[in-house]
């Protein structure tokens, strides 16, 4: 599946993270802010960050997952990332997941981002159904999903491990006909 693909949006650019953005990376996992809902521990040093991207990068190159950095137009600067993972081809289906640093909150950034990857799912990767997956305090992240057009179809108890503790999650998911 190469060369990465990248996406455009009104204000911002989806592109391959490389290793010079490992700073930026390690700015956004390293705020309790953003992994309060993520399956990660807070970054507390840069190398998390350098392996963080080697792994997406590596996993990208297998065929397993997609994940672009959001970068500002205006400097390329990355501000948070967004992709698929948990990609079942033989089924069309694929996870959607996402994170932004805390400072470009409600501004519609993620809006804007989630949208684009949506319809490159759905045209570019032949997906018939996109999930995601969120704990059910995630209001930022329920507001979201719902606003692009996902519904939740149920909660799934203790789904996952999470910081050490069972999680419930709430499944959201589009499929390729409702998609607008």
């Amino acid at each position: 599946m190469t060369p990465f693909p990248e996406l455009e949006t009104k204000r911002l650019l989806l592109r391959e993270i490389k290793e010079s953005d490992a700073q930026d990376i390690f700015h956004i996992f390293s705020s309790d802010e953003v992994t309060r809902f993520y399956d990660v521990e807070t970054f507390t040093n840069m190398k998390q960050a350098e392996d963080l991207v080697q792994r997406w990068n590596e996993r990208f190159q297998n065929g397993q997952v997609i994940r672009w950095g959001i970068a500002l137009k205006s400097d390329d600067r990355i501000i948070g990332t967004c992709g698929f993972h948990g990609w079942m081809k033989q089924h069309h289906k694929a996870v959607m997941g996402y994170e932004l640093a805390p400072e470009f909150w409600r501004q519609g950034y993620m809006s804007e981002v989630t949208q684009r990857i949506v319809e490159y799912g759905f045209k570019n990767l032949e997906l018939n159904r996109i999930e995601a997956f969120i704990e059910p305090e995630n209001k930022g992240s329920r507001t979201l999903l719902e606003k692009i057009g996902f519904r939740a179809e149920g909660i799934l108890k203790e789904n996952f491990i999470w910081k050490n503790r069972f999680v419930d999650n709430v499944i959201y998911a589009l499929l390729k006909k409702d998609y607008v």
